[in-house]
């Protein structure tokens, strides 16, 4: 029996909490909740039960809704919604939180409660959510009065899309979820205390102009900010019209083509010799939506004791975000878009072009850097290498796929290898850099993009945290491609260990692995076993053939092999690690 709402328009009608809540999501244009039942959210799964609108997803754990519900957001752009029960189900959900935190991922995350006169009683499945997830989440909130339900709903989507996206959190008693009030969902909301700035100001853009204009030696470094803020086609108008180097963090991949000659490739710890030597050498640095994390610039002091003439212009719609780790000269508050937009315009009415005999100097130094070919590898190897899968990967897909990663030396190649032209075709964990996410990664993608190629990279270890989603794929018709690297290791601990712990491998090595072939078909899905170079490109064109099944593809591959370039935690970007060094 489908419950009979009133129209979309009407307000005033009075419903219960739970309806509420649903009817709040349709409002929202909301395509998919991903969650899993328990006592405290019964009201608003009978909710859910009685319309067709909004489109449940059943997972087979809270942290795998959490990751696919983020996963659908970085691929969409949309907000992700997850719908979880009060205690174990919110504890299990704060991983998937914070991941989507650290990476500024916009998710609307609903949780039961025990009823409001049970709060604080140490009731059966009580926490405290609010206190447990308000440091990773851009806001939280606990509905104690179901008339307020509907703004609560309305200011979570509000915060969670705008400013510096993120996940907010509205905790929903269950006495709430089944009291009745009179409806009315706000087209608009206006809160006091939350007001982000999307305007750069126009004389710190004009600023950056000059600089960039009179460099010798720019560097454009670009991060996940970009893809967030729908500014790509701002990005590649600029560096084409400037003709500079151009590179991208992890999260920013895809913000700008990786085929284009101005890339230089990935930067920071696994970054390529030409991108971080021009960072690290630059006159002139202009960073957007980026936040000079740990990973990508290495030691603080080594990046401002290296090059202390470097100027540093920071675009970032976060203010908290500028001058946190590194200090920037010309800083610009705002939407990347937006000012990226201010920016070309000046540009374009300057009547100035940057120094041309410069800029053919500098390029000719990082032709010299990108000689080095510090990614290359033995392709000669009779045993299988786990960047070869990816260039295959790359080559079978047409760089045309959505590629979801796991974390580990996997998520390195894969971020090294496959050459991303599009935005938001990459999507992993950088910040929290969580094991676990990339089959939920996929499985959200698939919902998002039913017609699209799917791939999820992962590794032995990784994708056994979350492997019971295979459930999931299969109740709902999810043919994504698992691109196993099975190394029988957790492979960057493994890597990290030989390098600084003197080979001790202190409980790296996974001695005890299913027969990932088996298990697949036991989920009912396709399983492949592929152990020579010679088979790998044929494998990955039959499982991309194979449009309405799940296939998992696991390579058997080179246990010894290590991730290049390295640059050591606490060292400086200029002090990486080549192959040949070792």
């Amino acid at each position: 029996m489908e419950l009979q709402l009133p129209p979309l328009a009407e307000t005033g009608t009075t419903l219960t909490g739970a309806e509420i809540v649903i009817r709040c999501l349709q409002e929202e244009g909301v395509e998919f909740v991903f969650g899993y039942p328990g006592g405290a959210v019964l009201f608003i799964y009978d909710a859910i039960f009685k319309q067709k609108k909004v489109k449940h997803i059943l997972v087979r754990h809270e942290q795998g809704a959490l990751h696919a519900a983020d996963g659908y957001a970085r691929a969409t752009g949309k907000p992700g919604v997850a719908l979880v029960t009060s205690g174990p189900g919110v504890t299990n959900a704060v991983t998937g939180i914070a991941t989507a935190y650290m990476d500024s991922i916009p998710m609307v995350v609903i949780t039961g409660q025990v009823p409001t006169q049970a709060i604080g009683e140490d009731a059966f499945q009580e926490c405290d959510t609010v206190g447990i997830t308000r440091p990773c989440v851009k806001h939280n909130f606990l509905v104690k009065d179901v008339n307020e339900l509907a703004v609560t709903i309305k200011k979570a989507f509000h915060i969670a899309t705008t400013g510096r996206p993120g996940p907010v959190l509205v905790d929903i008693p269950k006495d709430v979820s089944n009291k009745a009030a009179h409806f009315h969902y706000p087209a608009k909301i206006h809160m006091r205390s939350y007001s982000p700035v999307t305007r750069g100001h126009g004389g710190q853009i004009k600023k950056a102009m000059h600089l960039l204009l009179e460099s010798k030696r720019p560097m454009i470094y670009v991060g996940g900010g970009a893809i967030l803020g729908e500014a790509s086609a701002e990005v590649a108008e600029l560096v084409r019209l400037l003709g500079f180097p151009i590179t991208n963090t992890l999260m920013g991949l895809g913000s700008y083509p990786a085929n284009d000659r101005q890339f230089l490739g990935m930067l920071g710890m696994h970054g390529t010799v030409e991108a971080n030597m021009a960072m690290q050498n630059c006159d002139v640095l202009l960073a957007i939506g980026a936040r000079f994390d740990d990973r990508v610039i290495g030691n603080p002091a080594h990046f401002a004791a290296g090059n202390p003439a470097r100027k540093i212009v920071h675009i970032d719609v976060d203010p908290s975000s500028i001058s946190k780790r590194v200090k920037v000269d010309v800083p610009i508050v705002g939407s990347v878009k937006e000012v990226l937009h201010e920016l070309l315009a000046l540009l374009k009415a300057a009547n100035q072009a940057p120094d041309a005999a410069a800029l053919a100097e500098w390029w000719a130094q990082i032709a010299v850097w990108r000689a080095k070919d510090c990614l290359r590898y033995d392709r000669a190897s009779p045993i299988i290498k786990p960047q070869y899968v990816i260039e295959k990967l790359y080559e079978v897909t047409r760089g045309d796929a959505y590629v979801t990663s796991d974390v580990g030396q996997h998520q390195m190649w894969a971020a090294q290898f496959y050459r991303f032209d599009k935005p938001r075709r990459w999507i992993n964990s950088g910040g929290l850099g969580t094991m676990g996410v990339g089959l939920p990664y996929a499985m959200g993608v698939k919902l998002a993009f039913p017609d699209a190629q799917v791939a999820c990279v992962t590794g032995e270890a990784s994708i056994q945290m979350c492997i019971q989603e295979l459930s999931t794929c299969k109740q709902y018709h999810l043919p994504v491609k698992i691109v196993n690297l099975n190394n029988r290791y957790m492979g960057m601990v493994r890597q990290w260990q030989e390098f600084f712990h003197g080979n001790r491998y202190s409980e790296s090595y996974m001695d005890a692995l299913p027969d990932f072939v088996k298990l697949a078909e036991a989920y009912g899905h396709v399983g492949m076993r592929i152990d020579k170079p010679a088979d790998v490109e044929g494998a990955l064109a039959e499982a991309f053939a194979m449009k309405d099944r799940l296939v998992f593809l696991d390579f058997i591959t080179d246990q010894t092999e290590n991730v290049f370039p390295m640059v050591p935690g606490g060292k400086g970007m200029s002090e990486m690690i080549l192959s040949e060094e070792l």
